[in-house]
């Protein structure tokens, strides 16, 4: 009894020491919270999905609150207002707000995706499908200003088609809802983000006809972005966040569909696997994501070709003010 009552002691006495030098010598480091406002949950940022499941942010100290943000538009709202402190969405979105006369606008400081994520689906499967066949038809397209819907007109006036006069394109239906309505409306075509593509599909409801990703080319279509301020106060969160995302992409850019879609599948519970897996092949595929977070200023000018094509860009803004690559430089190395 002696033994185990000096053994019980001992123990105590150690475990005691060794959290006085945790706390004397040095501590555990804390992680610092950081809130990031997404523009949608979708398939098509597995990158970052794969970062958090495989606790990327965690070994770079940062503790991650994700919010959905359902459109660019309301993303930068929330970054302005100081609700977010990083925002992720179509890029053209801080070109807007730094061309309106932000003092601290938004910065770009990491690119994720150089394709468009969107599909067009069709109410019958057409193997022959051309983009000349959308002439005279109704699509449920996207928010005016928006890169899915400026992307589709992009892509539109590449194949002699004017998105004004040779079809008529719906844009009053909200993001993410466009799906639902295309069940029960008179469109020929709809616009799609998956999951909601092959989800109509699976329904029997519509046909992936075109790949907006693979017709449009490379397009700097989401990036990350903080407030000047932000950044200034907190580089080396933005250095860490990076990190996190540049780990994202080196996972799925050396894994497979199937791989990746059990460690993302967490984040979409209600999604099958096996749709899960079949989506990100489909992104995989068309080459959706870069090898790293570089965002270059070629592509930040065809951006603003899309923007002046668009009619939504009175003047060019200035690269250097709205997009830094030292992050992502540091990060890919």
């Amino acid at each position: 009894m002696k033994k185990i009552l000096a053994f019980s002691m001992a123990a105590a006495l150690a475990a005691a020491s060794l959290t006085a030098c945790g706390s004397a010598g040095e501590p555990e480091e804390k992680l610092t919270p950081v809130t990031l406002n997404e523009v949608a949950h979708s398939i098509f940022y597995a990158p970052q999905y794969a970062a958090i499941e495989l606790g990327y942010f965690e070994e770079e100290g940062i503790d991650l609150t994700l919010v959905n943000g359902g459109g660019a538009d309301k993303v930068m709202t929330a970054l302005v207002s100081g609700d977010a402190d990083i925002g992720f969405m179509g890029s053209e979105a801080s070109i807007y707000t730094y061309a309106n006369g932000a003092e601290d606008y938004a910065v770009n400081f990491a690119q994720l995706t150089q394709r468009a994520g969107n599909f067009l689906v069709a109410r019958e499967p057409d193997e022959s499908f051309n983009w000349q066949k959308l002439k005279g038809k109704k699509v449920l397209g996207g928010r005016a200003g928006g890169m899915p819907e400026m992307v589709f007109e992009y892509i539109l006036k590449k194949n002699g088609i004017d998105p004004a006069a040779d079809l008529s394109i719906d844009q009053s239906i909200s993001f993410g809802l466009t799906a639902a309505a295309f069940m029960s409306s008179d469109a020929d075509y709809t616009v799609e983000f998956e999951p909601f593509a092959t989800s109509l599909e699976l329904e029997g409801s519509g046909y992936v006809v075109a790949s907006l990703g693979t017709d449009s080319g490379y397009v700097p279509y989401t990036a990350y972005s903080a407030k000047k301020s932000y950044m200034e106060k907190h580089p080396e969160i933005i250095q860490k966040f990076t990190n996190a995302i540049q780990k994202g992409m080196d996972y799925v850019n050396s894994h497979t569909a199937e791989e990746i879609a059990k460690t993302i599948q967490p984040q979409f519970e209600e999604t099958p696997l096996e749709n899960i897996t079949i989506i990100v092949g489909r992104y995989k595929d068309q080459d959706s994501w870069k090898g790293d977070t570089v965002f270059e200023q070629e592509s930040f000018d065809l951006l603003q070709n899309i923007l002046e094509e668009a009619g939504e860009l009175p003047e060019r803004v200035p690269y250097a003010d709205l997009v830094t690559t030292k992050y992502s430089e540091a990060a890919k190395k």
